[in-house]
């Protein structure tokens, strides 16, 4: 596991020396959603998408490849490096347009919410958050300073809208420990929350939580809060969607370790699809990791997918 540990974030900054990305993907992908959209370049306030409603779909295509190289030994690194270069992931159209249907439909919301907001295109950084979460932190740090900071700075950033939870945390937990961030940091469900909303979908929906979300970043009365103004009905259980016992899907070991992390999944697939068929998640990468393993058990959705504003 160590060795592959340390080929994994070798890749890592390779792609993100390359093409702003920790995977090897055209970052033109990230950048799809807003456009008609006349959203301005920049700007005191931005929404910050880390391109990980794009990113976390594609991930999937690269497990079969994770699989096979994971056990190479670290005297193997280089034959790994190189069948790595040069490969880029061709994602499945499906998954791009229902990305950028969740996106606008989130800036949609701002905009009802009063909200002014710019986005930085193509300049838009990558949080980082990966590379923290798998450890390298030194590596994190390091691109963290000279990448996001120095881009916020550069557009004269005062105020981030953030649109995940791996993002938020990496805002607002982990970088304020190591530097001084010149400006706030707000994530979107807590500027919609007041917005007037309707259900996209008829029926009743089990809520995914995000473990960030719920635990270490005070959202999960913020998102259910929204379900209902929205009327939607969500089933709960003390046990499968309280705050301190639901469980993990798997989704941020995918990269380290496929196998446990389908394992994962489908245990918790099972518990939610005891109390709904349908799945709401408020994460990307819960959405991406949970619908790959669901074989048709449960329906995944992001709580953009389930209420929209009105």
């Amino acid at each position: 596991m160590e060795n592959w540990v340390r080929t994994l974030v070798d890749i890592m900054n390779r792609s993100l020396n390359s093409n702003g990305l920790p995977i090897p993907m055209d970052k033109s992908y990230c950048t799809e959603w807003a456009r008609d959209l006349n959203i301005p370049r920049g700007g005191d306030t931005i929404i910050y998408t880390s391109c990980l409603y794009q990113m976390a779909p594609m991930i999937n295509q690269l497990v079969p490849w994770i699989e096979k190289v994971r056990g190479t030994p670290l005297s193997g690194l280089a034959g790994v490096l190189s069948r790595f270069a040069g490969f880029v992931i061709k994602p499945n159209r499906a998954d791009i347009d229902r990305a950028n249907n969740i996106l606008r439909n989130i800036a949609r919301a701002l905009t009802k919410a009063g909200i002014n907001f710019g986005f930085l295109y193509e300049d838009e950084p990558y949080s980082g958050a990966l590379l923290h979460e798998i450890g390298a932190e030194d590596v994190f740090l390091e691109y963290f300073e000279n990448t996001v900071l120095r881009t916020f700075r550069k557009y004269g950033v005062k105020r981030v809208i953030t649109i995940d939870p791996h993002t938020h945390n990496i805002l607002t937990n982990v970088a304020p420990n190591y530097f001084k961030l010149d400006f706030e940091v707000v994530n979107y469900l807590d500027l919609v929350r007041s917005v007037k909303v309707r259900p996209r979908i008829s029926g009743e929906v089990v809520i995914h939580d995000s473990c960030l979300y719920a635990r270490y970043l005070g959202k999960y009365d913020v998102y259910r809060s929204i379900l209902d103004n929205a009327g939607v009905k969500h089933v709960e259980d003390p046990l499968i969607t309280g705050k301190e016992t639901s469980t993990c899907c798997g989704g941020p070991l995918e990269s380290l370790s496929p196998e446990l992390s389908r394992k994962i999944a489908k245990i918790r697939i099972e518990n939610l699809a005891k109390l709904s068929r349908t799945v709401m998640t408020v994460c990307p990468i819960c959405l991406a990791n949970l619908g790959r393993n669901a074989d048709g058990e449960v329906q995944v959705l992001d709580i953009n997918e389930v209420i929209e504003a009105e």
